[in-house]
């Protein structure tokens, strides 16, 4: 097979979770551009709207559902429209989280459960149902999950305890599913972006932007193009021998 083909996503299907704006838009324009239709859900539709119309600019099939996953009964529904729409899904991205700043002895349980919810049992549910349902009876698939480098260790200044945590929960769920899942033909793995602007990182960035810079080896923070090579990898066949493992893309910043 040659090098080109390996790469080729044409007629997969795949499902981004938080697919409206940032890292998970870039991610499924890459998939996109690469052949595959993308199913993207967000939960406000405005910005659902304008990164489907993107998308369609750039002649990616789209499927755009609103959806909050943090409301777990509405998965199963949220895995049947893109069922019915494109058929069973290839592969899925993990990719929609959120964060909560505040010093650990004053945390508010609001706040690591807002975290946890979304970030670790909403990721978990829908691997669950996407897995059941398209992946297992097929024996094929491509998790990809998007942890942080903020769950490969602490931090002094950021104060975001209940995300770094379920960042590192994402990070072993990947080893532990692609361990069950590799007799089913499964790829589970994860990425684990550094600093990049986005609408999450914002308040962190504005308070740690040349100090971040300062500590990264290749001296920027991670740009608009830089999550479409990793994760067209490991959604295609390119990758096939892979599972279980973390990439951090972020410019170098953990061996510095």
């Amino acid at each position: 097979m040659s090098v080109m083909k390996l790469f080729d996503l044409t007629g997969k299907v795949a499902l981004v979770t938080g697919g409206s704006r940032g890292l998970g838009l870039q991610m499924a324009e890459a998939l996109g551009e690469m052949g595959a239709k993308v199913a993207i859900t967000a939960r406000r539709q405005g910005e659902l709207e304008e990164a489907a119309a993107h998308l369609r600019s750039r002649n990616i099939e789209v499927l755009p559902i609103v959806g909050d996953l943090s409301q777990f009964d509405t998965i199963p529904g949220l895995v049947e429209q893109v069922v019915e729409r494109f058929g069973d899904i290839d592969i899925l991205v993990n990719n929609a989280g959120t964060t909560w700043g505040a010093p650990a002895e004053d945390y508010p349980a609001d706040g690591w459960n807002k975290v946890m919810r979304l970030n670790v049992d909403a990721l978990f549910f829908l691997t669950q149902e996407v897995g059941r349902r398209c992946m297992i009876p097929r024996r094929a698939g491509k998790i990809i999950n998007i942890a942080s480098i903020a769950g490969l260790r602490g931090s002094q200044r950021m104060q975001t305890i209940a995300y770094n945590t379920s960042k590192g929960a994402v990070v072993n769920f990947t080893r532990a599913l692609a361990a069950e899942w590799g007799k089913y033909n499964i790829n589970v793995n994860a990425i684990c972006p550094g600093f990049f602007p986005s609408k999450m990182s914002r308040g962190v960035l504005e308070k740690i932007a040349e100090e971040a810079i300062a500590a990264t080896p290749l001296g920027r923070l991670g740009g608009e193009e830089d999550l479409k090579g990793a994760v067209v990898y490991f959604a295609s066949e390119a990758s096939r021998h892979v599972t279980g493992q973390y990439l951090a893309v972020d410019g170098g910043t953990r061996i510095a």
